[in-house]
């Protein structure tokens, strides 16, 4: 993980180099909005929020592509030079390390980070980390790099899956709301009437969570990678998942094994997979235990298959999918 962070940032200072040298570089995520200040948001949900806060008054560059997963998200030399020209960065410090290095580089004056606003959760133990605490760590070498790749997103003290607990993102709809608004007194009524909309809109949100997953025989539920701690948290649920934070993470046979005991002890009914991640080892964990496979998702980013919804319509499905597999009145 130390090397790959370390070839993140060295991407990250090639790249202004090469904005510097040549003045272009590769495509930048999708930009939305219109006339007037520009704001550079670290991946979608980020994105998202400050869309519907900054209304027709920004111009909102989501700098992870849709379709690409944000943990591994390297910067382009254009993406570079968004942020160093950006009126304001929206970002979650830790999580993307060539994000963190191009905001401490260009643009710490003028970004938000996101981790600063709300109460972070512990990462979740995985499995494979009490094999080490009993002396096994020295078995297979590889096999632990893989198990605690997980386990490290740079500087962030905790899960940075935020976004998944809807009452998260009213702090940082006001926080970026603030900040607009002194970047653009003139229209600083319209952000801040903005946020409040969204707010309204996300407090109705956690209310049909809270509704809807009152009432379960089944409070656990199995993932394919650990990010639904905050949803887990706010909603009184238990998640089980196959990978750690990171979900590109091998699991070990030890680990699959353990899942499996847990899926055949507590009778779950189905295993969940995501869209911008392979869902190869859910879906045959899923045919060996003889339940069924169905996506529940993370929400990190758009896809192909997404385009035409949004964070609300997304956390409404996930909803949904919670609501069948846990058997919830």
């Amino acid at each position: 993980m130390k090397n790959r962070r370390a070839a993140m940032a060295a991407l990250s200072t090639a790249a202004l180099a090469g904005l510097v040298l040549s003045g272009c570089g590769d495509d930048a995520g999708t930009a939305s909005g219109g006339d007037g200040l520009t704001v550079a948001a670290s991946f979608y949900p980020l994105a998202f929020v400050t869309e519907r806060v900054a209304g027709d008054h920004a111009t909102v560059d989501n700098l992870t592509q849709a379709g690409g997963e944000p943990h591994d998200l390297e910067l382009t030399a254009r993406q570079v030079g968004e942020i160093s020209d950006a009126d304001l960065v929206v970002y979650l410090a830790g999580f993307q390390p060539s994000v963190d290095e191009a905001v401490e580089q260009n643009a710490e004056d003028r970004a938000v980070d996101v981790a600063g606003l709300v109460e972070l959760l512990d990462e979740p133990e995985h499995g494979d980390e009490h094999e080490d605490e009993h002396g096994d760590e020295h078995e297979d070498e590889h096999a632990d790099e893989e198990s605690h790749e997980g386990h490290d997103h740079g500087d962030l003290a905790g899960d940075p899956h935020i976004w998944l607990d809807p009452t998260n993102l009213e702090a940082i709809a006001s926080a970026v709301a603030d900040r607009l608004a002194e970047a653009d007194p003139d229209n600083a009524d319209d952000y801040r009437a903005n946020a409040d909309a969204l707010n309204a809109d996300l407090q109705e949100l956690d209310q049909e969570f809270e509704t809807g997953l009152a009432q379960c025989t089944q409070r656990v539920f199995v993932v394919a990678h650990e990010a639904f701690g905050y949803l887990a948290h706010r909603y009184d649920l238990e998640q089980i998942g196959i990978s750690g934070i990171d979900p590109e993470a091998e699991p070990s046979p030890e680990r699959l094994a353990e899942v499996h005991d847990v899926v055949r002890e507590q009778g779950v009914t189905t295993i969940f997979y995501e869209r911008l991640v392979s869902p190869d080892v859910a879906e045959t964990l899923a045919g060996d235990l003889g339940v069924q496979a169905a996506v529940l998702d993370p929400i990190e980013g758009l896809t192909d298959d997404t385009a035409d919804q949004d964070y609300f319509s997304l956390m409404r499905a996930d909803l949904e999918a919670l609501r069948a597999a846990n058997g919830c009145t």
